[in-house]
């Protein structure tokens, strides 16, 4: 039996803890990492709370993941939703990324997915790779917008093959799509990741 994976998945706990250090130097996140790490979430949220409240996007990302989980704090959609918010209209990809997912599955907000592809979009655009899949699953599906097997296997394609959702997810549409479409599909892709190469 063939599996379709359509979820919409949440860069949360080992890419939690991966994440914060990534590119980063801050004690603050060392320190909120650390205590994460070990499970002390009131040290966490210490950590991280200042630094969001510095207007910090990645302090403000790391509370709103607590806030989701309910670690340290309790647990809020709303919270986070504003959290992710906030990092997200500071171009911090992952919280593009979880913004859309909350506003796909009416998680702290009502369902409205024109802006769950909006903030899909900017995610995959600043290099969030999540969001490619979950971009193709909103085409696949039809979810607020007409049902596109092409383009939902352009964005399956963009996920690339490490990505074994986006993968199987690939699969299931080309079974769908002439070998013409298929090629433009890869040609849509392969040009839209060399314009994204060249923006960095």
């Amino acid at each position: 039996m063939k599996y379709i994976y359509v979820s919409k998945r949440f860069i949360v706990g080992i890419l939690l803890a991966a994440y914060f250090l990534a590119g980063c130097s801050s004690t603050g996140y060392q320190a909120g990492r650390d205590a994460f790490d070990r499970g002390d979430y009131a040290a966490a949220v210490k950590e991280f709370q200042a630094l969001a409240e510095q207007n910090d996007p990645q302090g403000q990302y790391a509370m709103a993941i607590m806030y989701y989980l309910g670690e340290g704090v309790p647990k809020s959609f709303e919270k986070a939703m504003e959290l992710y918010k906030a990092a997200a209209e500071q171009g911090y990809a992952d919280a593009q990324n979880n913004l859309g997912v909350m506003y796909d599955q009416g998680e702290g907000v009502d369902v409205n997915y024109k802006e769950a592809m909006k903030w899909y979009l900017l995610a995959a655009e600043n290099g969030n790779g999540e969001a490619p899949n979950n971009i193709g699953v909103m085409y696949m599906i039809g979810l607020g917008i007409p049902r596109d097997y092409v383009k939902a296997h352009q964005w399956f394609t963009i996920a690339g093959s490490g990505d074994m959702e986006a993968k199987s997810n690939q699969g299931f549409v080309e079974t769908r799509l002439t070998p013409e479409q298929i090629a433009e599909s890869k040609k849509f892709a392969d040009d839209w990741k060399q314009n994204m190469m060249k923006t960095k």
